[in-house]
């Protein structure tokens, strides 16, 4: 029994309304993708255009003291320990691997600014260049990059290495996980697609309200009250 028509089909014709917009943003009416994964494309472009570090990690390198180093990294296997092996010896190191284990000696402030230099190209999704360089996936050497990194942490703070351990862990984080995280999306910046990114927030505001209220209105319509 509707107890008051007017509301109920006030409330009726929003959630009609809503669950048609709501069929169109899951359908792929913008560029081949639908509306969520649209938007998703959006921020992350977005958020690529502020995440970027590489310069300032590279001046945070120069207060690394004494750079000639040797460093013991256990990889996660062997066939890891392998492919690591050219990253530090492109950088100038002097590298023996024991199965999964390597021990590298060579100059912290080199070996790190050609880390740096392969993120940056996995950045700008130059990832044949980094490939080219290795012999295999660009992506696959930026992980080994990231593992090997990690390692470093260990070894470093284990001699008591506080600053270059720090220094790699920076590298990790600043670089090597952002290249990872953004290779494939282009970068934009917000000032570019203001327009875009303020009315999907509005829309966003209007849209959860617009079901608030059919679903209130649809409850009152059929003699539903709230009572506090």
């Amino acid at each position: 029994m509707i107890a008051n028509k007017p509301k109920f089909m006030t409330g009726l014709t929003l959630m009609v309304l809503f669950s048609a917009v709501f069929i169109a943003i899951f359908m792929p009416l913008f560029g081949g993708k639908n509306g969520l994964e649209y938007l998703d494309n959006l921020y992350n472009s977005i958020s690529k255009g502020s995440a970027y570090y590489i310069d300032s990690v590279r001046k945070d390198l120069q207060t690394i003291k004494t750079p000639d180093l040797t460093m013991t990294l256990t990889m996660k296997s062997e066939v890891q320990a392998q492919q690591t092996v050219p990253l530090f010896m492109k950088a100038g190191a002097q590298v023996d691997q024991d199965g999964a284990q390597l021990t590298v000696t060579g100059n912290m402030i080199q070996i790190l600014n050609h880390c740096l230099d392969d993120a940056q190209h996995m950045y700008d999704n130059d990832g044949t260049s980094v490939s080219e360089k290795y012999g295999y996936d660009g992506k696959m050497a930026l992980y080994n990059w990231w593992s090997a990194l990690k390692a470093m942490d260990f070894d470093l703070k284990k001699q008591k290495k506080f600053n270059s351990a720090k220094m790699a862990e920076l590298v990790n984080k600043k670089a090597v996980e952002t290249a990872y995280n953004y290779y494939g999306i282009e970068g934009q910046k917000i000032s570019e697609r203001i327009g875009v990114v303020i009315f999907s927030l509005i829309f966003y505001v209007i849209y959860t309200l617009w079901y608030g209220f059919g679903i209130m209105y649809l409850f009152e319509g059929s003699g539903f009250r709230l009572e506090h």
